[in-house]
């Protein structure tokens, strides 16, 4: 019983690599005999109980669990390269877990090699408090908020620059697609990215294309053309709520200009069908081009007749034209649909 316990124990420790202990006992098992075993084990089971936890030990196993109360209150370390947003790449603001104030943004961070989220500097300054922290043997500078403990600042940072070490149980990551509907849409303005908002049918095909394009941030499937408030997939489908099945494109115009994006627009789907593509009917598959300024509708409108001058088809186009209103992201399960079910095709580029 004592042996099963405690290879359990080494088996479910969330703060060290499973297959290392894994690996030990294999070794172990080939050398020494049960007895040996069982001392070794022992002392391992020790220097985990010591050493693991950055602070302290973790009270009891139900609290185990909060990683955040923990992290937060009680300034401990999670576990590194085993944490929410240590790799995380998307654009977007990470706000205090408990506070909700933006502290750190995407275009800050950087891959540190530590296992942790790290950024250069932080969104707020005002925001972060620093205190001297002498735990671990080592005089450290911790950095926290009023409410949150975070980590620790350094000056190893690239280029000269501070090395904000942050846990991912400090805080909530906010895409840069969703600042709006979240009530951060003030933070928009520290990214250098424009939007463009465009419809061609199955949107799944469509947000697809466009994630393939350099100088696309982002692509994200949702609705939009219509007048009812926060549609979902099964009312858009009846074709009565006036919207169609939309991408917003989130790009980069310093690597990628809107004119561009309309032309590769032209070549995803085939803009001479009214209210359809391919098998799918109904105003919600309809193409259409949603503008945001009178300079993208002159680009929109110009970009139109260029294509009807090729004669690719032999109509002209019948896309719509039309100012911006609002986008509604779709549901989570139509984000990356083709990524996620490659054997799917709905769209496909079309060489001119």
């Amino acid at each position: 019983m004592f042996k099963l316990s405690l290879y359990d124990f080494l088996l479910t420790n969330k703060f060290f690599n499973q297959n290392i202990y894994k690996d030990i006992l294999t070794i172990v098992k080939m050398v020494f005999n049960f007895k040996t075993i069982i001392i070794i084990l022992t002392m391992i089971s020790l220097l985990i109980l010591t050493t693991c936890t950055p602070n302290e030990t973790m009270k009891n196993e139900t609290n185990k669990k909060d990683m955040s109360y923990y992290v937060t209150k009680e300034s401990m370390t999670e576990p590194a390269f085993n944490n929410e947003y240590w790799d995380e790449k998307s654009p977007g603001i990470y706000t205090d877990i408990n506070t909700g104030e933006a502290l750190f943004s995407s275009l800050d961070k950087f891959d540190s090699g530590t296992g942790w989220p790290s950024f250069t500097k932080t969104i707020n300054e005002a925001l972060i408090e620093t205190k001297e922290d002498a735990s671990q043997g080592m005089i450290r500078t911790e950095i926290r908020t009023n409410e949150s403990h975070l980590g620790h600042v350094f000056d190893d940072g690239p280029d000269g620059l501070p090395r904000f070490c942050v846990n991912s149980a400090s805080l909530n990551f906010i895409p840069y697609e969703q600042l709006d509907s979240k009530g951060y849409g003030e933070y928009k303005k520290l990214f250098p990215y424009k939007e463009a908002v465009f419809a061609g049918g199955c949107f799944w095909g469509v947000e697809y294309l466009f994630e393939k394009l350099d100088g696309v941030v982002s692509a994200i499937s949702g609705y939009s053309g219509g007048d009812l408030k926060d549609p979902n997939y099964k009312q858009v489908s009846t074709g009565n709520t006036g919207h169609a099945e939309s991408v917003l494109v989130i790009y980069n115009p310093s690597i990628i200009s809107y004119g561009e994006l309309i032309d590769y627009f032209w070549k995803l789907h085939n803009p001479t069908e009214l209210n359809r593509q391919g098998p799918d009917v109904g105003t919600q598959y309809r193409s259409a081009i949603f503008y945001k300024t009178e300079e993208e509708r002159k680009i929109a409108e110009e970009s139109k007749t260029a294509f009807d001058a090729k004669g690719i088809f032999n109509k002209p186009a019948v896309t719509q034209i039309v100012a911006f209103e609002k986008f509604y992201p779709a549901e989570e399960y139509h984000q990356d649909y083709s990524e996620k079910n490659p054997s799917y095709v709905c769209h496909e580029l079309r060489t001119e």
